[in-house]
């Protein structure tokens, strides 16, 4: 019965209430309070129903429509006087977000033919009598009577429209880089991973571009990072250009971009990657009136069915363009199987896993060689720190030599020098508080440390807590690496003798054709190359450099020293010449350093004792 119903029954009592009066005034006060609580009952429902924001439609066991909530009205363009009475198919119209089209099925239907709660199944947009669309979500479940007969359909929906976006968003941010537009790494590697089982399970040839720019770096630190973004967006856009539609072509970090060529045979690849060449060749970035030539160099990698792992051929094409770099920059360089010096790069990758590892292993050792007055006697300690590899398989000691050009390619030498000046710092201080004061401890630096601004911080730090005499210690910076970075170099050098920490110019001879440099590099020691000391008995061209150079070092107040000093007649060469230092295996053969440094102590405790 309904409220309606009820609140008749109890006009009815009222009148029969004064022939019956005790039994009726008690039943009609159950009636009332009946019709009360199924009036509340009722209002707090629509109440309800009118405040959420879920759209809802009721409908009768024929899906006519019975009743809608506000939000129904305002997401389908129908109000409930309207649509009442209407088959819900002409009121609420879902269709597939894809391509448009009708849904196989109608929610209420499905839910009337499977006679239970159905959710959609599909993403689906909503089309209002206005012709507005908005992405939705929905439920249907049935309604049942007293006597569990189906009575109707209840529609449920919400607007699921920015939530789409959203998730839309967050994909495309998964899968592309944000500055350019273009694929990530990630989507890049995916991508490739599918084509390489492609060509397993079909036979099928694709090739791989793997690109880096050439002089984007000086471009980046002249300009700043804004300008260099704008760089390589505008690189981007050239690369796009370049290629079909349906290649893949991604910015995989930094100044590196991929090119995924499916079905392109070697031939066609290469006139790909000549004209990406030929487009940068004639591209000039412009900024604040200033032209900018940017290259690329490239490698070019056929992909089959050899391939099994999408990090292989990207090793294989990192290397072919690092090859393509070496020999002149603005090139392409094809990967093939027996290309020997793709195999001393893939080498050089190897090391830098292996320097990784050493790092964080502190699997590296100092030795040191000592470093002797010519034509005098006495003087403290004079030495140079020599760095060594323990290998992790047989313990060998491993020269530098086999580690540190990959070092320098991987950008692993500015962490190892972190890690020598530190081991440095804590022996000396250690010697110093049993009594020694060496008068120079000689440490090799790389070119990167020189325009490191965090490596001069780091020393300045170590500086400030040492408890020795920092001027014994002398940094060697190689005379290629300061005139390759001479503004760098000189800001480094002063302001390590600001320090109180002397520098010596090494391999002094090896690379320049002029020593103007000198007037403006702060340069305390020329440590002379070894390829003029080794035949200077026996060389009238190498004794005259070598004069040459001990005059230059006069003229400018430098001390001079000799490397690779391995024969007497050698040694007596420099002398006569006023060679200030000599350093080879002749005079001492490299110990640990700490060895040293005690050999050192027990001396200057027994010259103290006498």
């Amino acid at each position: 019965m309904s409220p309606v119903d009820l609140t008749s029954a109890l006009h009815i009592l009222d009148t029969l209430t004064a022939s019956c009066p005790d039994e009726l005034t008690q039943l009609r006060g159950q009636v009332a309070q009946t019709v009360e609580a199924l009036h509340h009952s009722r209002e707090l429902l629509q109440v309800t129903l009118h405040a959420i924001a879920d759209a809802v439609i009721t409908t009768d066991a024929a899906g006519h429509v019975l009743w809608m909530n506000p939000a129904a009205e305002r997401m389908t363009g129908w109000c409930h006087g309207a649509a009442q009475g209407l088959p819900v198919e002409a009121v609420y119209q879902p269709v597939d977000e894809e391509q448009g089209l009708p849904l196989g099925m109608h929610p209420l239907q499905r839910c009337l033919a499977e006679g239970r709660a159905v959710r959609g199944s599909q993403p689906m947009r909503l089309i209002s009598r206005s012709g507005d669309e908005c992405g939705i979500e929905d439920s249907a479940a049935p309604i049942h009577d007293a006597q569990g007969r189906l009575s109707g359909v209840v529609l449920v929906f919400h607007d699921v429209t920015e939530q789409r976006r959203l998730d839309r968003e967050m994909r495309w941010r998964a899968s592309h880089d944000l500055l350019t537009g273009l694929l990530n790494r990630g989507e890049f590697d995916r991508r490739l991973q599918q084509v390489l089982q492609r060509s397993r399970e079909e036979g099928t040839r694709h090739a791989l571009l793997y690109l880096d720019l050439d002089q984007f770096k000086l471009i980046n630190d002249a300009c700043g990072h804004p300008t260099g973004d704008r760089l390589l967006l505008q690189i981007g856009q050239l690369l796009g250009g370049c290629v079909r539609p349906g290649d893949t072509l991604a910015r995989l970090g930094g100044d590196e971009f991929g090119v995924l060529l499916e079905r392109c045979g070697v031939h066609q690849a290469q006139r790909v990657a000549q004209l990406i060449c030929e487009r940068m060749e004639e591209f000039r970035f412009v900024h604040d009136g200033r032209r900018f030539r940017v290259g690329a160099s490239i490698g070019l990698v056929p992909l089959d069915a050899r391939w099994r792992q999408a990090d292989a051929v990207m090793q294989a094409a990192d290397s072919a363009c690092y090859v393509a770099k070496e020999a002149g920059r603005n090139r392409v360089h094809l990967w093939f199987d027996t290309d020997e010096t793709l195999r001393q790069h893939q080498g050089q990758m190897h090391w830098a896993r292996r320097l990784e590892q050493a790092l964080d292993e502190d699997r590296f050792e100092l030795h040191a060689q000592r470093i002797l007055p010519i034509g005098r006697q006495g003087g403290g300690l004079h030495c140079e720190v020599l760095l060594r590899l323990r290998d992790g398989d047989d313990g060998a000691l491993v020269p530098p030599g086999h580690f540190l050009p990959a070092a320098e390619r991987f950008q692993l030498a500015a962490r190892i020098d972190r890690w020598v000046v530190r081991q440095v710092f804590a022996q000396l201080d250690r010697a110093a508080a049993a009594g020694l004061r060496p008068e120079r401890v000689a440490i090799n630096l790389s070119g990167q440390s020189l325009s490191d601004g965090g490596f001069r911080d780091y020393v300045t730090d170590l500086v400030r807590e040492a408890r020795f005499d920092v001027q014994a210690l002398c940094f060697e910076v190689t005379e290629t690496a300061a005139i390759t970075r001479p503004d760098d170099a000189a800001r480094f050098m002063a302001a390590m003798r600001a320090l109180g920490i002397r520098i010596a110019l090494d391999d002094f001879g090896a690379g320049a054709s002029s020593f103007g440099y000198l007037k403006t590099l702060p340069v305390d020691v020329l440590k002379i190359d070894g390829q003029f000391i080794r035949e200077l008995g026996r060389d009238a061209l190498d004794l005259a450099t070598v004069r040459c150079f001990r005059d230059i070092a006069q003229v400018v107040g430098m001390t001079t020293v000799a490397e690779f000093v391995d024969a007497p007649g050698v040694l007596e060469q420099l002398r006569e010449l006023g060679i200030d230092f000599a350093q080879g295996h002749l005079l001492h053969r490299p110990e640990p350093f700490e060895a040293v440094l005690g050999q050192a102590l027990a001396g200057a405790l027994l010259d103290a004792a006498r």
